[in-house]
């Protein structure tokens, strides 16, 4: 007859401190991405998820220091997926048809991550993260990344025009193309019925137009 083992106290406490700082990250970017970081309270949080502050204190030893924990995980969890969006890129197209392969996968990642980037637009628009340096610093790694990203996709894009023509594009579009997407986020969050992939074709439009401009300048 075989017998379970019963895991040992300690096991079960780790697992259980593991859930619950989970459930308060959660929590966190639910609330924080509505509120914004100086309208969530730790009460409010404390009620969202049923666990006492205490619990909040012993995760993290400041509110401060679970916004940097949210971002954090939002931050990774935002580009793992651009990540695995954008496996496998086209190689044959117009630089048009390639842009708006890799901005309709960008959209999708976009409607899938919406918390995480409302949050950090709350961030960048207002001074509410200078309160928690280390939150500040993840907004600004995850601005450049992502204009490094736009980059990448843009270069992609107008590979064929040569090495130095397809860097010269994209370092020139890569704020513009940021902008929009910037631009995109918000209109999906106020302008319900129009699909994310609607703004992205629209952006890759405007971004290859620009492109060919500068290519056929020299």
């Amino acid at each position: 007859m075989e017998t379970t083992e019963t895991p040992a106290p300690e096991a079960r406490t780790n697992r259980r401190g593991r859930r619950s700082r989970q459930e308060i990250l959660d929590a966190a970017a639910r609330v924080m991405s509505v509120r914004g970081y100086a309208g969530t309270s730790m009460s409010a949080l404390a009620k969202e998820t049923g666990l006492p502050k205490s619990a909040f204190y012993h995760h993290f030893e400041s509110k401060a220091g679970l916004l940097s924990a949210v971002m954090e995980q939002g931050a990774h969890a935002f580009f793992d997926a651009m990540r695995e969006a954008h496996r496998n890129p086209p190689q044959d197209g117009t630089p048009r048809e390639r842009l708006r392969w890799y901005l309709r996968r960008t959209g999708e990642v976009m409607e899938n991550g919406e918390e995480f980037l409302r949050l950090l637009l709350v961030l960048v628009m207002s001074r509410e993260a200078a309160e928690a340096p280390e939150a500040l610093r993840t907004v600004i790694t995850v601005r450049d990344e992502g204009r490094a990203y736009m980059a990448h996709m843009i270069r992609s894009s107008f590979q064929d025009e040569g090495e130095e023509t397809a860097a010269k594009i994209a370092e020139a579009l890569a704020p513009f193309g940021m902008a929009g997407y910037d631009g995109a986020f918000v209109a999906l969050q106020s302008e319900g019925g129009r699909p994310a992939s609607a703004w992205m074709d629209q952006l890759a439009d405007s971004m290859a137009a620009l492109g060919e401009a500068i290519a056929k300048a020299g």
